[in-house]
């Protein structure tokens, strides 16, 4: 089935400047070659300060660029949540594996935020999980909520604690981990967040739950929130996810990559979310059951 399309705005960057608006598509939106690129401007699908463009422009700081996409059939994705905790101000669901937090990357209509939406159209998630990450989505339904989780998001007053799957088998019980976390350059992909000792201060706490045959089952609490956070700082220690398409050892992206950056294939859950509650002041504590595919 079709979606609605979508209109991808932005703004003309400095370094762009001077650039004919063909090559700048090209170069910033390398999804699609020049051929495709010329064929979505003949359809007059792309304006430049709202007229129709034909790729012949030359580009200056500032100018608004819109690309408004034809409807297209969306990849397939699991289409059920399930609701663990839910009053008039917030509201939990549990994620399964494959459906994406927000649109983006293809998806607009197959979305969690799509679905739950339809269900409760003022709730907005506060955080988001990967695609392939399963678990609990914390929902604000007001504005007031959803600015105060905000300030206390990555203090005391909230804790999250993930079950992941690693590869090896860990030498220590717990592990601190405080890797800097930053975007790298990657062949394929531009860039890419990684460890960097140029990044921004991160923290986990990795407590070993089992070991396994030539795997480790960590519980991992966040301090802080960035991308990939979990995935990169226990590759970082030697430990990546057990089938992570993109981080390999020491927290860096795999050059060769076995799939999509997106595709799933590896074991990582939100299984425990507790805080403050923004509105009533008292704690909250929810819990979401492991997927029945995860390993015993």
């Amino acid at each position: 089935m079709l979606n609605h399309g979508y209109a991808y705005n932005s703004k003309v960057k400095i370094t762009s400047d001077g650039q004919t608006l063909l090559l700048h598509l090209v170069e910033q939106f390398d999804h699609s070659n020049l051929e495709a690129w010329r064929q979505n401007l003949n359809r007059g699908e792309v304006t430049l300060d709202g007229a129709t463009a034909n790729g012949s422009e030359f580009l200056s700081t500032g100018q608004i660029l819109v690309w408004s996409r034809p409807p297209w059939v969306e990849p397939a994705t699991p289409r059920h949540f399930q609701i663990v905790f839910e009053d008039e101000h917030l509201l939990v669901v549990n994620k399964p594996s494959g459906l994406p937090t927000i649109p983006g990357g293809g998806y607009m209509e197959n979305t969690l935020l799509r679905l739950v939406q339809r269900q409760i159209p003022s709730a907005n998630p506060v955080h988001r999980l990967g695609r392939a990450t399963s678990g609990l989505v914390l929902f604000a339904k007001t504005s007031l909520a959803a600015r105060n989780i905000f300030k206390m998001w990555n203090t005391t007053a909230v804790q999250k604690i993930y079950r992941a799957l690693s590869q090896g088998i860990a030498e220590r019980d717990e592990y601190e981990i405080i890797t800097p976390i930053g975007l790298v350059p990657h062949p394929l992909l531009g860039s890419v967040w990684a460890a960097n000792p140029a990044g921004k201060r991160s923290r986990s706490t990795a407590t070993v739950i089992s070991r396994g045959l030539d795997a480790t089952t960590f519980s991992v609490s966040l301090s802080s929130g960035r991308p990939h956070q979990i995935r990169i700082h226990l590759a970082s220690i030697g430990h990546p996810l057990a089938g992570d398409p993109l981080y390999g050892f020491a927290g860096l992206p795999l050059e060769h990559l076995p799939g999509l950056p997106g595709d799933g294939g590896y074991f990582l859950h939100a299984q425990y979310l507790r805080f403050v509650h923004p509105i009533l002041g008292a704690r909250v504590s929810v819990e979401a059951a492991l997927p029945g595919e995860w390993p015993d």
